[in-house]
């Protein structure tokens, strides 16, 4: 309980924030997988990304590696949620495994158009962040040299293809949508006939959490986003706060808050990433309470409705 002279603040909550349907699913894969071939069941990379989920599931059986062959030939392995190159399933049924393919159906639509382009004898155009999982996934969907990354405006403007009037773009479904679309609109204008997605490939909730963010961060002195480092989304919702002119810093628990920092603030935003559970903004909103009179308010711009379906292997138990 707060005592009298505790400083005031409000709390903008942003909406939607969190999980979101694919990050759903995924878990729910694991859980499944658990609960229909026993523990432990092993999960390529971390499902999603972030600590507090990985440790959870690894509480109830799951054991996360990073290579297929740390696997055990007679054990269930799941692909995370960002993708897998397509050599890695091949690999998993030449050795007769169990899998689960546990990958966000929106990404699946990103490796779907990859696929339809090479067979169509378009090079390749993938805007995205080297090293990151997806990108990984996604470029390994068809041969080496069959698509080049793009990380920036300078490396749309300095690419030089062999074929101008012969190419596509897909892009990573968690980047920031106004950087993507300085990025786009450099390759319509270097090369006009350049195939672009029939729909946009960033997601809707990567889309609706950066929008839900900027209302935020447009009302707020600070904007604390809680999400994992390694976690695109989360560090995205970061820097569309900064853009907007609010300080914001990433956290993954209320262990991490800044005190410091959040000192002088009356109006605190927060949000989460799509991989955040909410009981870890709930953690962050009783801390805040414990330091201050806080108060807080939901801040929402779009409603989200959406989910998928579990693999055919699990829906007997789903």
């Amino acid at each position: 309980m707060t005592a009298p002279n505790t400083p005031s603040m409000e709390i903008l909550l942003a909406g939607p924030r969190g999980f979101c349907a694919g990050v759903d699913r995924a878990i729910k894969i694991v859980e499944l997988a658990i609960k229909k071939f026993g523990a432990p069941v092993y999960v390529r990379h971390e499902i999603v990304h972030n600590r507090f989920v990985v440790e959870g599931l690894e509480h109830k059986g799951a054991i996360f590696v990073d290579r297929l062959d740390e696997v055990p030939d007679d054990k269930p392995v799941v692909f995370s949620a960002h993708g897998v190159p397509k050599a890695v399933p091949a690999k998993a049924e030449a050795r007769n495994m169990i899998y689960v393919d546990a990958t966000c159906p929106l990404v699946s639509k990103v490796h779907r158009g990859v696929e339809r382009h090479f067979e169509t004898g378009r090079h390749i155009l993938m805007i995205g962040h080297a090293g990151h999982p997806e990108v990984i996934g996604t470029m390994g969907q068809v041969p080496e040299g069959a698509v080049t990354l793009i990380e920036t405006v300078e490396d749309a403007e300095t690419f030089q293809p062999d074929d101008p009037d012969n190419l596509a773009f897909v892009t990573q479904t968690t980047l920031s949508v106004d950087d993507t679309t300085d990025i786009i609109d450099a390759l319509k204008k270097r090369f006009p006939a350049i195939t672009v997605p029939k729909k946009e490939d960033i997601c809707y909730a990567t889309t609706n959490r950066q929008t839900s963010v900027k209302a935020v961060a447009a009302r707020a002195d600070r904007v604390i986003v809680i999400g994992a480092p390694n976690s695109s989304n989360s560090r995205r919702l970061v820097e569309v706060s900064e853009k907007m002119g609010c300080s914001a810093r990433l956290v993954q628990r209320a262990r991490d808050l800044d005190w410091d920092w959040i000192a002088g603030a009356s109006k605190v935003g927060i949000t989460a990433g799509a991989s955040a559970p909410e009981v870890l903004v709930e953690e962050v909103i009783d801390a805040l309470k414990e330091h201050y009179n806080a108060s807080v308010h939901l801040v929402t711009t779009a409603e989200e409705d959406v989910t998928f379906k579990v693999p055919k292997l699990l829906q007997d138990i789903a």
